[in-house]
Order: structure tokens, then C-alpha cells, then sequence
């Protein structure tokens, strides 16, 4: 068992750089996407062996204790209140009696960090120092100067720089031991100069360093707004919204959108680019690019939001694909850029199927200018709100409802007209959703979900594969429409007016029209109730009948309906493995819960067809 030690979390500053945000609301309460910053590193604080917390409080010091008291660490933290403010150093020796019983952790509350707390404890236990300070390269803040050792030599850049030594900046987290402590004089004093009469005696100040991890001081406005678009982009979302927040569903939203708790929005507000704080209630009108809070808005430019602009572009989208897309501004109007890596073979599918497709009457984006030399296109801006984002805000059933119906038309329209006329696309009637592709989704599920993530053994991988082999047969044998074959919400965009519009078509094939409506109506991404599933699969029926004619069968579109539920689940999965550990892009994981429920009701269902698929999925476990 580890030895514990003590934590203490800064947390009595008046956040003077964050005004007027900070004049109702302290600092460590700042919420990023629904999480106040202090809870956050009580969370990652809580990871280590510690026995107990420090707190010290002065600016808002009621809303902190009232917050503490409603909290999970309520049972941990002890508070140490200053009536006037001790500074950095005068905290930690207010709190001596505390932090004198073993090591101790410092923390600032307003830093937000991926650094490993546990590797700064084992490191500073190894390594005898007096004070290990977590340090990183940061050029606006290196103020610290350290030798080759990675030893504390001074601090500020009023100093000239020997040769021997090299600047870098201090994390706002360090570990301590309490030889420290009498360093610290009694009343208001700075750490800092602790640190340099440490030296001076002799005590060892060394450093990790940490570079490569994130980091982000909420000092400021824009700082604040960046790590809440950090926190988005980790998670893979744009749209967070807390669901006490009323009133969305009668505003304009488009781009990242943060709703706080108790947001109300009136109809007639439309934002952009916006976070609302807590309680705030923005009249009527246009935001853009803005932080909201009550009686306060402030405006900042898409660089201080934390977009990365580059050339005056910036860069935007979530998803799994390696193609970079930018909005660039013309005119009074935008466009999106995309770039495509060299001999990239989606590029002119992805050029010619825009043609085509418009050319039926579907609603993708227009093509308004390509460039295949250098891989580049410009599209018509559709704006950033995906179907997955416009359901996050609690909207009402008839009105889900009725958007669904409008995105299956365009469906329809895909399965029937552009089928009708696929004789007209040479690149797109030449790619078949065959035999060999259904068992190439199957290998990937196999290689990327159950070996891969889930570490899962396959006992009996002769009859899987057997299985496997009578599944993508059925599945072949199906009559072909020209298909998506990734229909699902966060490829459909919301424009104006509640105007569902196509994206990400460019792997479109012949294909079953089934795997379609199993993509979009049995979306791991927004799990719809039975009724409204089967209401939806009938409407899709009927448009179906009337559109194609005696050329569609409902039997056979009934028939077909499980086996794809079966191949679009298992290519979700192996999709979600790929890309949360090859791509290192995590967010997905979220997903597979949802989509393993999804294949296990189906393998369940299709039991006595594929017993053998039934028994691996219904033993995978995912916590």
C-alpha cells in the first residue's frame, strides 16, 4: 500500500483577469461543459493516495463552502479560510499544521491538465528533492530557470540566462515535502520566493517536465473559452448542453454551443459560437462568437474562442476521416475547404458523385470549386449542426419525429431516383457492396472490437467464420440501390428553416437499401424508442412504394432489415475500435456501449441462424 499523502487546491483567488465573469461567479466555479474547474481537479486529485484535502477560500468563499458541503469530497476537504489574502505562500503556511504530517500536493484551481499526478509523486520520491515543481515548455510563461539537472536556479526574466542553465514554466502544480514548510514566513507571502530561499540553504528544487501534455491556464476570457472547446474536441462534440437549460428548441443554434445550468433562451436568440454561464438569460438577437453570462456579454474573435486558424481559415469538424476541412470566408458569405492527402481515392469520387447527386435533386453541397492537383474543393457551407447535435437540445416529439421523416425522403430519393439514373456516374455504378466488402466489415470487427479492443478470445473461429461467410451471402444476394453506406446522424446536416442536408457520401455504392435505414433508424448515436422505429421503417416503406413503384417489395425490405442490422453493427464496432486506438481518437469509445446493445438484441434475434456469432457477442462485456 502507498504511502498517503495530503493535497492542497488554491482556490482564494479574485479572478481579476476573468472579469466581469468573475464578478458572480468565483473562479473555481467557472463550469466547463457542466463541470465546475474545481471538481475537475478534485477528481484527478482524488487519484492519488491522498488522505485529505486543503481549500483555501477568500473571494466568493460562500458559494465555494456552499458547493463543498453539496459535494462528493465534502468528507475530505478542509477548508482554510484568509481574511485578506496570503498569496500563494501564505496559503500553504496558514495551513501548516495540515500539510506537516507528510508530502503534499499543490494545486492551483483554475489549471486545467492531462499531466500524470502520478508519475510527479513517484518521481519526486525518487529523486530526495525538497520541492519537484511540474514543468513544461511554454514560451509566454517560461519565467523559470533551471540548470541541467533540471534544478531550480531563479525565477523571472529580469535575470540574465548562464549558459548552463534554460527557461521553462511552471505548471501550477508541485510536489512537496515538509522540509519546505519552514521556508514559508509567517502572513502574506509568494511561494516563489520560498523556492529561492529553499536553494539558498541548500535544499534541492528540481523539476519534471511534463511538455506534451495538456495544459491550460484559466486566467483569462479566451483562455476560459478555449479549454471549453478543448473539452468539446476531446470529447468529439460540439453541442453541450445542461438539462436544466430551457428554451433551445425555440432558438437558433449553430457551431460549438455550451448551455449552462438554468440557461433560458427566448425565441428570437440565435447563437454561434457561444458559451452561456449558468442563470443567463441573452435577449433577443444575434451572438456570435461570444461568452454570455448574466448582464454580460463578451466578444471575442474565432483565434481567442480557440479555433486554429490557419491563412485566415478555420479548421472545423470532428469526425473519424484524415481530410481537413476549413471555413473560409468570401465576401459576405463562407465556403468550406477541403484538403485531401495526396492520392487520396475518395477525392474524385467525392467531386463526381457531388454532380451527380445534385443532378437527381439531392440536397448535398454545391461544388463551387475543385482543384485535383493540389487535392483541394470548395463546398457550399452548410453550417455545423449535425442531425446527432441538433437532438442533444430537448426538442418535441412530433417535431423529432417530422425531422426524421424529412431525412428518410431523402433517402428515398437516393434509393429511387439516383438509382434510376446511376448509369450517368461511371464511378459510382463501377463500386458494388459485395460479397468480399460484407466480409471485410466482419474481419474488421473481429480484428479492430473484439480482438483488438475487447481482448476477447474466439474459441471456435472455423464456425464464426462460417457464419460470417453465410451472412455476407444473404446480405450479396439482396437487390442493390445505390446506397450510402454511412447514413447516420453526424452525416446530416441542419440548416435553415429545419432543412436536413447530405454530407460524407463519397463512399456511397450498390448496395442493399436496408443497411441505410438500419444505419439511420438503429443509430448508436441517438437511440430511438420501438415505436417511433417501426413508425419510421413503415413511412420509409410507403415512400418507397410510391417512388419506385412495383420495383420495391416491403416483404423483402422486411427480410433484409435484420441480416444488415447484424453487418452495419459489427462495421460500427470494428469502426470504433479502429479509431479510438489506431487514431487515438477516444471519443468514440462513448459509442460502443450503445452499439453492442444494438448486436447483441440482433444476434439474439438471429440465434438459431448464427449461434456461434451469438455466444462470442452475448460474453463481450464493456464497462
Amino acid at each position: 500500500m502507498r504511502k498517503p499523502i495530503k493535497a492542497f487546491i488554491l482556490a482564494a483567488g479574485l479572478g481579476e483577469r476573468l472579469r466581469p465573469i468573475t464578478d458572480s461567479l468565483p473562479k473555481p466555479l467557472l463550469p466547463v461543459a457542466g463541470k465546475p474547474l474545481l471538481q475537475t481537479v478534485l477528481e484527478r486529485v482524488s487519484a492519488l493516495p491522498v488522505s485529505a484535502i486543503g481549500l483555501n477560500l477568500h473571494y466568493k468563499r460562500e458559494m465555494i463552502e456552499e458547493w463543498v458541503r453539496e459535494s462528493a469530497f465534502r468528507e475530505r476537504i478542509v477548508l482554510f479560510p484568509e481574511d485578506p489574502l496570503l498569496d500563494t505562500g501564505g496559503a500553504l503556511k496558514n495551513a501548516e499544521s495540515f500539510l506537516k504530517e507528510s508530502e503534499f500536493l499543490v494545486h492551483n484551481a483554475d489549471i486545467l491538465s492531462s499531466m500524470d499526478l502520478e508519475e510527479l509523486l513517484d518521481f519526486h520520491r525518487a529523486s530526495g528533492n525538497c520541492v519537484t515543481l511540474a514543468v513544461h515548455d511554454c514560451p509566454r510563461f517560461n519565467t523559470v530557470a533551471v540548470n541541467r539537472e533540471g534544478c531550480l536556479t531563479g525565477v523571472g526574466r529580469a535575470r540574465a540566462l548562464q549558459e548552463t542553465e534554460a527557461w521553462t514554466a511552471f505548471t501550477g502544480i508541485a510536489m512537496y515535502s515538509q522540509e519546505f514548510l519552514p521556508f514559508l514566513p509567517a502572513g502574506r507571502s509568494s511561494v516563489v520566493d520560498a523556492w529561492i530561499r529553499a536553494v539558498q540553504a541548500g535544499c534541492r528544487v528540481g523539476t519534471l517536465d511534463v511538455t506534451g501534455a495538456y495544459w491550460n491556464d484559466i486566467g483569462t476570457p479566451s483562455a476560459f473559452a478555449s479549454s471549453v472547446l478543448d473539452f468539446l474536441r476531446e470529447e468529439g462534440e460540439t453541442v453541450s448542453i445542461h438539462p436544466s437549460a430551457a428554451g433551445c428548441d425555440s432558438a437558433s443554434l449553430d457551431g460549438y454551443i455550451v448551455l449552462e445550468k438554468g440557461v433560458a433562451l427566448e425565441p428570437g436568440v440565435s447563437l454561434k459560437d457561444c458559451i452561456v454561464l449558468p442563470g443567463a438569460v441573452p435577449p433577443p438577437g444575434e451572438y456570435r462568437a461570444s461568452i454570455i453570462g448574466p448582464g454580460l456579454v463578451l466578444g471575442l474573435d474565432e483565434k481567442s474562442m480557440g479555433f486554429t486558424v490557419e491563412n485566415g481559415a478555420v479548421l472545423i469538424g470532428t469526425g473519424g476521416s484524415d481530410r481537413r476541412y476549413y471555413r473560409v470566408r468570401e465576401n459576405e458569405k463562407t465556403a468550406v475547404l477541403m484538403q485531401c492527402s495526396t492520392g487520396d481515392p475518395d477525392f474524385p469520387r467525392h467531386m463526381e458523385y457531388t454532380q451527380f447527386f445534385r443532378a437527381c435533386s439531392l440536397p448535398v453541397p454545391e461544388l463551387l470549386e475543385q482543384n485535383p492537383f493540389e487535392m483541394r474543393a470548395r463546398f457550399e457551407d452548410l453550417g455545423d449542426t449535425s442531425l446527432y447535435s441538433w437532438l442533444k437540445c430537448r426538442r418535441g416529439a412530433d417535431r423529432v419525429e417530422g425531422m426524421y421523416r424529412k431525412v428518410l425522403e431523402i433517402l428515398v430519393l437516393l434509393h429511387t431516383a439516383a438509382t434510376r439514373r446511376v448509369g450517368e456516374c461511371r464511378l459510382l455504378q463501377e463500386r458494388v457492396f459485395d460479397y468480399d466488402h460484407l466480409r471485410w466489415e466482419t474481419g474488421y470487427f473481429l480484428e479492430r472490437f473484439v480482438q483488438g479492443l475487447m481482448k476477447a478470445p474466439v474459441r471456435n473461429l472455423s464456425a464464426l467464420q462460417d457464419e460470417f461467410h453465410r451472412l455476407a451471402a444473404t446480405v450479396n444476394a439482396f437487390p442493390k440501390t445505390v446506397m450510402h453506406r454511412d447514413f447516420q446522424s453526424q452525416n446530416i446536416m441542419i440548416t435553415g428553416g429545419d432543412t436536413p442536408r447530405l454530407i460524407d457520401y463519397q463512399g456511397a455504392r450498390l448496395g442493399p437499401p436496408a443497411y441505410d435505414v438500419v444505419s439511420m433508424l438503429w443509430d448508436p448515436y441517438y437511440r430511438l424508442d420501438d415505436a417511433l422505429r417501426e413508425r419510421l421503417v413503415c413511412f420509409y416503406m410507403e415512400r418507397m412504394s410510391s417512388a419506385a413503384g412495383e420495383g420495391f417489395s416491403v416483404q423483402e425490405l422486411g427480410e433484409t432489415l435484420l441480416p444488415c442490422r447484424l453487418q452495419r453493427h459489427m462495421q460500427a464496432l470494428g469502426a470504433y475500435g479502429f479509431l479510438s486506438m489506431a487514431r487515438g481518437k477516444k471519443y468514440f469509445l462513448k459509442h460502443v456501449p450503445g452499439a453492442l446493445r444494438h448486436l447483441k438484441e440482433e444476434v439474439t434475434l438471429a440465434r438459431d441462424e448464427y449461434p456461434e456469432l451469438y455466444r462470442l457477442v452475448s460474453g463481450l462485456q464493456y464497462a
